[in-house]
């Protein structure tokens, strides 16, 4: 905040620039401004100083912040109006999310590549190639707080450990698609998700791959439809699972507009989507299910399904393309595989 290469004595203009007085931890301005350090090791030290103003840095990785951000606050009572400044990454921590929550607190963000003009290009090349699409990459480049609802069904360290770089080779490949009810502005978003599986050995040796994320904003039916059909294209797949609840026969009637010869299963939900949900969120706890890069949006509407229903603004349509797209390749095989079978005597 003082030294480094964007901290303030390098920022000053020369004719503003403060005296550092490291013995005393603390900047002196020409004009008789004065800017005291604390550490978040010891809040303590903050009780019994007083100010108008004050700069909060990565807040989020403070060792006490929830004490040193209270401490601070009793010491933030001279002016007419004391405020606070924080600048942090965001992460999953109380002393951040209570801070977002008050009506008092205005927030604004930043990607990384907002600062591209003082980073290296070979940097931010690495980092996107790297990360771009993924749930870290959507908190550390895009500044986004990722927090896990409480009771979720998947949390973000579970899908962080069951990302792989590349698919296996893939015994089925499937496109599920949950259509909207309508195809308007204001309509749901359409879940369309891609996944694989290798079906060998016994059933507990299933593995499945979901490789794409192809859902889209509100969209209409001809949109949907043809973004489907070339998602079964893209990845050779086998056949369209589509959630007829909303729409009925109109969902085949669409789809079949763009390729009348598509394989399609058309599954309709007889369950909540929690029931639904629940023997999918069992596939990923055993340690079955596998995650592309490239799926922070949908992962992120999964830590948001919570054993009380889904914790998030609008419906969680991505989830439910998912759903149907596991139920497809890994429950559905496993009921028939238990089924009892008759033997003629």
């Amino acid at each position: 905040m003082v030294l480094g290469e964007s901290g303030i004595l390098a920022c000053s203009p020369p004719d503003r620039r403060p005296d550092w007085e490291p013995s005393k931890r603390r900047l002196v301005w020409p004009n008789g401004g004065v800017a005291q350090l604390f550490s978040a090791h010891d809040p303590e030290a903050l009780r019994g100083p007083q100010f108008d103003a004050a700069w909060a840095d990565e807040l989020a990785k403070w060792p006490n912040g929830q004490a040193a951000w209270d401490m601070l606050q009793f010491a933030l009572r001279l002016g007419e109006r004391p405020r606070a400044c924080v600048t942090t990454t965001p992460r999953n921590v109380d002393v951040l999310k209570r801070l977002l929550e008050r009506e008092s607190t205005v927030v604004t963000r930043a990607g990384t590549a907002a600062n591209r003009a003082n980073l290296a290009e070979s940097f931010l090349d690495e980092v996107h190639a790297r990360y771009a699409g993924t749930r870290l990459g959507r908190q550390e480049l895009d500044g986004v707080l990722l927090e896990d609802a409480e009771g979720a069904l998947w949390t973000a360290a579970g899908l962080e450990g069951a990302r792989v770089a590349r698919p296996p080779e893939l015994d089925r490949i499937v496109v599920a698609v949950d259509p909207p009810a309508t195809g308007h502005a204001t309509s749901d978003a359409c879940g369309i998700v891609v996944a694989g599986a290798t079906l060998a050995g016994e059933v507990a040796d299933w593995r499945a791959v979901v490789l794409e994320d192809a859902s889209l904003g509100a969209a209409r039916p001809s949109d949907w439809a043809e973004a489907a059909v070339a998602a079964m294209e893209r990845w050779g797949a086998e056949r369209l699972v589509a959630e007829v609840n909303q729409g009925g026969e109109m969902v085949a009637e669409v789809i079949r507009q763009v390729d009348p010869l598509i394989p399609l299963r058309q599954v309709r939900a007889t369950r909540g989507k929690l029931a639904r949900a629940e023997p999918v969120a069992a596939l990923y706890e055993q340690g079955r299910v596998r995650h592309l890069p490239g799926l922070a949006e949908l992962e992120a509407q999964m830590t948001r399904m919570t054993a009380q229903g889904y914790d998030g603004p609008g419906s969680p349509d991505r989830v439910d393309a998912l759903v149907w797209a596991l139920h497809e390749l890994m429950i559905l095989p496993a009921a028939r595989w238990r089924r009892p079978r008759l033997r003629a005597l």
